[in-house]
């Protein structure tokens, strides 16, 4: 009777041991789904902490794993998972939003550039004291960042191409400013 009672209990404990498996399917899609996210420049440059989130989660589900907890492991993959989609999703609505941004910036730079002309030239017709050649020359340079910019954007580097558009903006307004200032005290003499 004792040995059949030992014998149950080693089948019993074998089979309740043996169902205990770590979760190999799931953990590997998270490892694949938050590589994937690692992978994704817009996720690393707009959704950077909800990839921190799901790295969080790839880590946590190792060491529950370590430690035989497969349920706990099991529920971190999820989360790993989960986090790593919706990283993936955040980074390209950044990557749009940004394209979105720099193509309304750029569509203002080439009118902004030829109305700054025309000041210069009305400058000149007013013979406004100004260093009519650095005024040309700044507007030039701002043609060319706005150049950059607009290749920039086409190449799908939206930030580059906003930061490119923003220079060019300060300088078409930094020109428009020397010549209003100018305006301004010329007028005040009359």
């Amino acid at each position: 009777m004792k040995v059949k009672l030992v014998l149950i209990i080693c089948v019993v404990f074998a089979l309740v041991s043996g169902c205990a498996k770590p979760p190999i399917a799931e953990m590997d899609s998270a490892k694949e789904a938050v590589f994937k996210a690692e992978s994704d420049e817009d996720v690393v440059r707009y959704a950077a902490s909800t990839l921190a989130r799901a790295r969080d989660a790839l880590r946590r589900m190792q060491v529950e794993a370590d430690s035989k907890r497969y349920d706990a492991a099991k529920t971190y993959a999820a989360e790993a998972i989960s986090n790593a989609e919706k990283a993936i999703s955040e980074g390209k609505a950044g990557s749009n939003r940004v394209r979105d941004e720099s193509a309304s910036l750029l569509s203002g730079l080439r009118p902004a550039i030829d109305e700054t002309a025309r000041n210069i030239n009305s400058a000149r017709y007013r013979q406004l004291r100004l260093n009519y050649d650095q005024l040309n020359r700044e507007l030039n340079n701002a043609s060319d960042v706005t150049e950059q910019a607009e290749v920039d954007h086409a190449m799908g580097r939206y930030q580059e191409a906003m930061d490119n558009g923003r220079s060019a903006r300060s300088i078409i307004s930094g020109i428009n400013e020397k010549i209003t200032g100018v305006a301004t005290g010329a007028s005040a003499k009359k």
